[in-house]
């Protein structure tokens, strides 16, 4: 059987396990794919540091380049903008195809490294980059194809998910709920990325790109994330029968039937209604759902993140590049041909729940339905209830009044917000969080 010589970039969590499999595996992945992959080496920053894996010290190189133009094909598994870029270009320039888990380089760079395998007639692939083991870029790549995608929504970033998830089963805090996910090693010493949902915005970014076939970037994402959310939403969400959970949504949008589409890309986070397939995702896992015109809607769910289970998504690309190149082709990649603009979140239609507290005396909650009606936004739903009495408040008799909107453009319902909360009548706006499948 003949062989193919695989140059391994970065050695952490993922790039261990993905060493591991190789080692270990090689005969019965030839099998597959027609010929044996070698591991021809591993390139480290620093060749003593301890692994996850007992790796034969032999195979560790801090020399990327020489690696990388020995290789037949590259799996760049290091992270970071550089120098992962202009490795990943070298290896595509020379015809070699690459397979990444890098999302905030596909996020910010992808046009140019597409564009780069295709002038030279290879391919780069990158299932690890969105949701770990889950299989969902090939699926949208080739399964869905022949389809019209409509929305791509789902919870992609397991850290954010596991605290949001703690805190409406346990009731605990944002910060003690982040303390354990660190604790269990869900979440970095530093977990900005997460919390403030950059992590999860690549991933929109490169999902909305294959989903709508036009190429997007991270700024393009309008993102928000969840250290703003309290243990005092989590219940209001909970009395309401809804889970708050930080989805990343991808979704075409238009301002009529004889307006072109755009596409607008977000992470926010949302309250969905309890019966909602993505409201009974729990821990870290990950779930994307997708709405397509003839298929309808589907999910796809698993493990999120984690070494072995990203080293299968890695593996998978492997296995599939490898044997387009033992057919003698690179197949081909995702098409950006649509162009559909990226467009800012004033004109998706959208529904806000929203927790004033007000003094709890007559005609208050008309003055507040009057300025939702002054601005075309109807009320859904309202629920009123009484507090105890607040030092900070005397000689008051308080009311916590929550409402729920229907459907209505972003930019009216941000307005009507303001308008509220400048109220004479509003003491403090308590809650503002979106509202998905709501009508």
């Amino acid at each position: 059987m003949p062989t193919v010589r695989v140059a391994l970039l970065g050695a952490g969590n993922v790039g261990a396990e993905v060493a591991r499999i190789l080692l270990h595996e090689a005969d019965e992945l030839g099998d597959r794919i027609g010929a044996r992959p070698e591991l021809i080496g591993v390139a480290v920053r620093d060749v003593t540091a301890p692994r996850t894996v007992d790796l034969p010290r032999d195979l560790f190189t801090t020399d990327a380049d020489a690696l990388i133009d020995a290789a037949d094909v590259v799996v760049e598994l290091t992270g970071g903008m550089e120098p992962a870029r202009m490795r990943i270009l070298r290896a595509l320039q020379a015809g070699k195809p690459v397979v990444s888990g890098n999302k905030a380089l596909l996020a910010q760079h992808g046009a140019e490294l597409h564009a780069a395998a295709e002038a030279a007639g290879t391919s780069i692939s990158y299932e690890a980059a969105v949701a770990g083991a889950i299989p969902i870029v090939r699926p949208m790549l080739d399964s869905l194809s022949g389809d019209k995608v409509n929305r791509v929504l789902g919870i992609m970033n397991g850290t954010t998910n596991y605290i949001l998830d703690q805190m409406d089963t346990t009731g605990a805090s944002f910060d003690d709920a982040l303390a354990e996910a660190q604790r269990l090693g869900y979440a970095e010493a530093d977990p900005t990325a997460d919390v403030e949902g950059h992590d999860a915005a690549s991933k929109v970014a490169i999902l909305g790109g294959i989903a709508f076939h036009s190429s997007y970037r991270f700024d393009d994402v309008y993102c928000r994330g969840i250290t703003g959310v309290t243990a005092e939403d989590v219940e209001a969400a909970r009395e309401g029968g809804y889970v708050i959970k930080l989805l990343g949504v991808a979704e075409r949008v238009t301002d009529g039937p004889q307006a072109p589409e755009q596409v607008n890309l977000r992470v926010v986070p949302t309250m969905l209604p309890r019966t909602h397939p993505l409201a009974g995702v729990h821990g870290a896992f990950n779930a994307v759902f997708v709405e397509a015109e003839n298929a309808g809607e589907l999910m796809f769910y698993g493990p999120g993140a984690g070494g072995a289970p990203t080293a299968s998504a890695v593996m998978g690309d492997l296995v599939a590049a490898l044997r387009r190149s033992v057919a003698g082709g690179p197949g081909v990649g995702p098409s950006f041909h649509a162009d559909l603009p990226a467009t800012g979140v004033d004109d998706v239609r959208t529904s806000f729940s929203l927790t004033l507290l007000c003094p709890d005396r007559t005609g208050v909650l008309a003055e507040i339905s009057s300025v939702f009606a002054e601005h075309g936004v109807s009320i859904s739903t309202m629920q009123q209830r009484d507090l105890p009495a607040d030092p900070e408040y005397p000689d008051q008799r308080l009311a916590e009044l929550r409402f729920v909107t229907h459907r209505a453009r972003n930019a009216d319902l941000v307005r009507t917000v303001e308008a509220i909360r400048d109220m004479d009548v509003v003491l403090d706006l308590r809650g503002l969080i979106r509202v998905e499948n709501h009508t």
